[in-house]
């Protein structure tokens, strides 16, 4: 019998640790939107995220169109940096960019010619605004989350759209984590 209760209060001694030394610290706002800006951005989890879904196309393959009037990747990506570098504006207060109010632009104003900085740009200013919510205070968070919350999920909608027209285009390594 004393050995059981040995036992038993050695095993609950080292599951007790075991939990200490697994627990995280709890979610603060910043946390939760850094990590929803991250999986959108650089670190796929649940999906894939952009610098993933863009990665390794040539401009050709950025500017192909299934001919249905649907995205090319290069617009998807450019739609993108478009929205994401007038969000970052906002947050630091900047003149936001000249936006006509048709959204179409957004995407039509896309050349394959600068595919390569196109992607470039969309990494940068993801990290840029990682850096300015990073480094935000509470106040600002409190007012961004929102914003941010709606960065992420647009992001992550057009990622997947990006996913799925390489896919219908067959430039799509389903190793990426997309079957």
């Amino acid at each position: 019998m004393k050995s059981l209760i040995l036992a038993l209060a050695l095993a609950f001694t080292l599951d007790g640790g075991a939990q200490t030394q697994t627990q995280k610290p709890a979610p603060t706002l910043r946390s939760i939107l850094l990590d929803e800006l991250h999986s959108t951005h650089d670190k796929s989890d649940w999906f894939v995220c952009s610098n993933v879904a863009v990665a390794n196309l040539t401009p050709e393959q950025a500017r192909w169109t299934d001919g249905k009037g649907n995205h090319s990747v290069g617009q998807l990506t450019y739609h993108l940096v478009f929205w994401n570098q007038r969000a970052l504006q906002g947050f630091r207060s900047e003149k936001r960019t000249d936006f006509s109010g048709n959204n179409d632009e957004t995407f039509n104003n896309f050349d394959a010619k600068q595919w390569n900085d196109t992607v470039h740009q969309l990494d940068q200013v993801m990290t840029d605004i990682e850096k300015t919510v990073a480094s935000a205070t509470d106040a600002q968070l409190a007012e961004w989350a929102p914003t941010i919350a709606n960065i992420s999920t647009h992001n992550a909608y057009h990622t997947g759209e990006i996913v799925m027209v390489r896919k219908e285009q067959g430039a799509w390594d389903a190793s990426k984590g997309v079957k």
